[in-house]
């Protein structure tokens, strides 16, 4: 409860940040859906925004709250975008893709002039990697992919759904949950994996964000990128 009131916390601040006519990236996640519904509230009180959702979640949620949405057909460039991570260390480098957006995420995070992260205190870290690492492969490379990476002597676990079947993104690809522990270069780990045929994408976002919020109890703290 208490981590939610920090979520929630985080989600407020963010919306501040989102000024009249901006295209805004709209995170996946329960920390995002904070700042969506903030965002709706400011809406109401007569902001004028268009909303660029980064998953199918978010789109439902974000059109339940009136909010007006568009994609990157309309908008290549987008104003700021407010996400969630499960990870954020010192130099806000993050590990997203816990909630299974990190392809459509990282594509809208890199369409924009600004992205800000919002987290409660226990997913600012010392070192990137106690969270499992995703990563996003194609079905068809799936077994070469997991194969490379228990080379490096990482667990690996597949993404699955309750009933045992494999977790579909929303671009029909698997996640492979990648148990790195701490990662001492993120830079050199994100160039392996996105080196490997069939990888998509990966859940490192190294130079995304511009501001992170973390909740920490009712207060939260504000840490830019030098």
């Amino acid at each position: 409860m208490a981590h939610d009131a920090e979520k929630e916390a985080a989600g407020r601040e963010s919306a501040k940040f989102v000024r009249d006519g901006d295209v805004v990236g709209l995170g996946t996640g329960s920390t995002a859906a904070y700042a969506v519904r903030f965002l709706a509230e400011r809406v109401q009180a007569g902001l004028k925004i268009v909303g660029v959702p980064t998953s199918d979640r978010t789109r439902e949620l974000a059109l339940s709250l009136g909010l007006t949405l568009a994609t990157l057909d309309d908008y290549q460039q987008l104003d700021i975008t407010i996400d969630g991570a499960d990870e954020v260390d010192s130099q806000l480098r993050l590990i997203k893709g816990g909630g299974g957006a990190l392809l459509r995420e990282k594509i809208v995070a890199s369409a924009s002039k600004k992205m800000v992260i919002i987290v409660d205190s226990t997913k600012y870290v010392a070192q990137l990697g106690q969270f499992p690492l995703p990563v996003e492969v194609v079905p068809f490379a799936q077994a070469i992919i997991e194969k490379k990476i228990r080379a490096m002597n990482i667990p690996v676990v597949l993404r699955a759904n309750t009933d045992g079947s494999p977790y579909l993104t929303d671009e029909h690809n698997h996640i492979l949950d990648c148990h790195f522990g701490a990662i001492a270069d993120p830079d050199g780990l994100a160039r392996t994996l996105s080196d490997m045929p069939g990888v998509v994408e990966h859940g490192l976002f190294i130079g995304f964000a511009a501001t992170v919020l973390v909740g920490r109890g009712s207060s939260v703290e504000e840490l830019h990128r030098g």
